[in-house]
């Protein structure tokens, strides 16, 4: 059972064992407008709001301007109403590190901007950014993980209801909830679908409620715009908050110096959407300089592409080493004279710094490896991802194990042991030289 961490006790502080109805609410427009209809008429919508909950997740990067409409307008509703507002954010990486409960309370005051961890720690920290295929993980790890721990903590088994605050667009979401939901105990439903309210209903319905635009809630480095045919009305967002967006391009621009293909969104990359001749574009471009005026790193990087015994593909290992500590144009002179000893050629971006020596470029099919020494912003931590069920493929042996025909990695670029998974251990994976 992952720990669990509280705040003191706060004026409204209540532990209430007789909750039966959770709503969550992401501070957008669709769940905001759901919550604010339902508290016209409580009864009338089959809630008791003292047996009731809301449950709101910190992610920690949230638009400013969704905040301050939710503490505007929304948190004062809630208080006034004396509506249970539970805060929750996740302690760590691992699920093992449980949650912080960020406050609990009848008569909250403010959102909480975020906890001790938050999906932007986790990206930065290990030098990635979300991924656009497949499942929202991101929301599952910063959201849903996180309500689900304190779900089964609060009721154990006992029945409750939890109301998800999707629209009337969003039909495909209700089977997905219904069909992913394991938890004992626990009924979805879904009010906003049986209204008929769609999102252009919800905005409508607070812009006549409380006179304001709501804009729609998500992260600041959020992967999904594109796909959600919202890129231009994101971009125009970074554009009103140019410090914002020289934070996430920094993500980004990191994230693709340790691998080319790590573009925020796919195929594209945010930095290649601004256009410098562009007064407002080049306020986050500068704001991007701004960012990368830090510590930088010199970083061994390896990955291994792997198959399973039935020819599946299965996830990439990757290990991230430091090698040293500097300024980009230090390290970069630095990797260059040593690369150029050893007959690697090296990638400059003069604009901003990055310097890549490829020690063994990634091949076209799998099984393969690659491993590079690049620099980048001093941010990614030192990782290694745990040995494979046919072996170690960092360990010693196949650091050490070098075949004649392949050049060992270049010396001398820092007292870190520079560690490599040659040829000859890799074929003991199964991925040829």
């Amino acid at each position: 059972m992952p720990s669990t961490a509280y705040t003191p006790a706060l004026p409204g502080f209540t532990t209430n064992d007789d909750l039966d109805t959770v709503i969550n609410w992401g501070v957008g427009a669709d769940s905001s407008a759901y919550i604010a209809e339902m508290l016209t008429d409580p009864a009338g919508y089959g809630i008791d709001l003292d047996r009731t909950v809301v449950l709101y997740m910190a992610t920690g990067s949230e638009w400013p301007e969704t905040r301050l409409l939710a503490d505007e307008f929304m948190v004062p509703l809630l208080r006034e109403r004396r509506v249970r507002l539970v805060q929750l954010a996740r302690n760590g990486h691992l699920q093992s590190d449980g949650f912080t409960v960020l406050d609990d309370s009848r008569s909250p005051e403010r959102l909480c901007e975020r906890g001790p961890w938050t999906l932007w720690d986790d990206q930065e920290s290990v030098g990635t950014v979300p991924q656009v295929a497949g499942t929202r993980k991101c929301s599952l790890w910063a959201k849903g993980d996180v309500g689900d721990w304190w779900l089964k903590q609060t009721f154990g088994g006992r029945p409750f209801r939890q109301i998800m605050g999707f629209n009337a667009d969003e039909e495909g979401r209700r089977f997905g909830d219904q069909a992913a939901s394991r938890m004992p105990g626990r009924t979805g439903e879904f009010p906003l679908i049986d209204w008929g309210w769609d999102r252009r209903r919800c905005e409508t319905y607070l812009f006549e409620r409380f006179g304001v635009n709501w804009p729609k809630s998500y992260c600041t480095f959020c992967c999904f715009p594109t796909s959600m045919g919202a890129l231009p009305a994101h971009l125009e967002r970074m554009r009103t908050h140019p410090d914002i967006a020289g934070e996430v391009l920094r993500l980004e621009y990191t994230a693709m110096c340790l691998n080319p293909n790590a573009k925020l969104y796919g195929r594209r990359s945010l930095l290649e959407l601004f256009d410098s001749t562009e007064p407002r574009d080049k306020a986050c471009l500068e704001a991007f300089e701004r960012e990368l005026d830090m510590p930088w790193a010199l970083y061994h990087v390896r990955r291994l592409f792997l198959l399973s015994e039935d020819g599946r593909r299965r996830p990439v290992k990757r290990s991230t080493e430091k090698v040293d500590l500097g300024r980009p144009d230090q390290l970069a002179r630095r990797l260059v004279a040593v690369s150029a000893q050893h007959g690697f050629g090296v990638e400059r971006d003069p604009l901003y710094g990055r310097a890549r020596a490829w020690v063994r470029p990634r091949a076209q099919t799998w099984p393969m490896a690659e491993e590079l020494f690049v620099t980048a912003p001093a941010r990614v931590i030192n990782k290694q991802d745990p040995s494979s069920s046919t072996g170690p493929p960092w360990s010693p042996a196949a650091r050490n194990s070098r075949s004649p025909e392949t050049p060992p990695p270049p010396a001398g670029l820092g007292h870190v042991p520079l560690a490599r998974t040659t040829p000859s251990a890799l074929r003991l994976q199964g991925v040829p030289s």
